[in-house]
């Protein structure tokens, strides 16, 4: 049984697309106006093609499962370059909050989703260009995605170099360009406001994380402007501390090498420290960071979280029963709809610990980038 949320308006606006419509601002359907990015509508043309217009919901949901196997497929091969040991496996794959988002919401998430765990697989693999593109494609889907772009970036420069990694990033704006041309040519204001939207306002009573602050303290300003704060200050005390322990080189040290890049030996070196592990890491943990200082978690983004809490968790060190346990109650917390004050304040408790303990667990790979600088000073 579907329950044709979003399903129904996707398939609106892609009629809408299919009848001529360029204009984003004009592209409507019954939730309201279409607020991602193109590739999310080629998706949905082709899905309106196979579906019968959309009617068929059954054709859908079987194509949604396929979808959800791939991805978790490719997940498992993620967290096995990673070296997971088995018994986190199993988390990957009892969360029914995660089957509702695929098989029956058939939510965006689940593409853009796929296409992050693919990118980070080649990534992984050294496969640069294919990872590029795979992100570049799944933040066109939906532009969550971006919550994992200043890993990706630091990842593309360590593993590559400076010169390689900015043609990477050109790689990734021109994929951004030609999936939105027909758009942007017929109006590229109305694209980009409405596809890549920052200003758009969040309502209360959909929320999943920040319901026990209260609807005075979620719509105000400073509650918003401490959460911009927040985010800005993890992602630079991770990067600081823990995403530079490939280069071995401090944020100053970094800048410079930056402006003036490393001789290749010194490049090749910081390459080869550029491991799975590290790659799966650093990506997970700022989509999680995103997450935890999110003004507004719909239930949808529990596909980007179910998938990435495990390994963090794993990461962070904890026993296995207490990683158990903050699962079984992030769990629970996203399968309680509507959202109370004591769920919300699970989701956020449950990304706190994991962001917490992404932080400790990577703390002897500081510890040896430490030690290793101050051998290189003494000598």
């Amino acid at each position: 049984m579907d329950t044709e949320i979003d399903w129904k308006a996707y398939m609106q606006q892609v009629f809408q697309y299919i009848s001529g419509e360029r204009d984003y601002v004009k592209l409507y359907g019954d939730t309201g106006p279409l607020v991602y990015p193109a590739a999310h509508v080629y998706i949905y043309r082709l899905l309106h093609y196979l579906t019968d217009e959309g009617r068929d919901i059954y054709l859908a949901q079987y194509i949604f499962v396929g979808l959800y196997l791939a991805t978790l497929a490719l997940v498992m091969q993620c967290y096995r370059q990673a070296k997971v040991p088995p018994y986190i496996f199993p988390l990957l794959i009892l969360s029914k909050r995660l089957h509702s988002i695929f098989l029956l919401r058939l939510f965006n998430d689940g593409f853009a989703a796929f296409f992050l765990f693919l990118a980070i697989f080649c990534y992984q693999r050294k496969l640069w260009t294919m990872g590029s593109l795979a992100y570049s494609f799944g933040l066109g889907v939906k532009m969550s995605l971006l919550l994992a772009l200043p890993a990706v970036g630091i990842v593309l420069w360590q593993g590559m170099g400076r010169d390689r990694a900015l043609r990477q990033a050109m790689l990734m704006g021109q994929v951004q360009i030609l999936l939105g041309y027909p758009f942007l040519a017929a109006s590229p204001r109305s694209y980009l406001a409405r596809a890549f939207e920052f200003t758009r306002q969040f309502l209360f009573k959909w929320t999943v994380n920040w319901r026990f602050v209260g609807e005075e303290t979620f719509l105000s300003r400073p509650f918003s402007v401490a959460l911009l704060s927040a985010h800005a200050a993890l992602l630079a005390s991770f990067l600081a501390a823990r995403w530079l322990n490939p280069a071995q080189s401090r944020p100053l040290q970094a800048l410079q090498q930056l402006i003036n890049p490393p001789p290749q030996a010194v490049q090749a070196k910081t390459a080869s420290r550029v491991t799975p592990d590290f790659v799966l890491t650093s990506i997970l943990t700022a989509m999680l960071i995103g997450c935890l200082c999110a003004r507004s978690l719909h239930y949808q983004f529990f596909a980007y979280i179910a998938w990435s809490t495990p390994f963090l968790l794993w990461r962070s060190g904890l026993h296995p029963v207490l990683i158990y346990v903050v699962w079984a109650a992030q769990e629970w917390a996203w399968n309680v709809y509507p959202s109370t004050k004591t769920s919300s304040a699970v989701v956020v408790g449950c990304l706190a610990v994991t962001v917490a303990g992404s932080w400790l667990g990577t703390g002897d790979d500081a510890a040896v980038k430490s030690d290793t600088m101050e051998h290189q000073h003494a000598d």
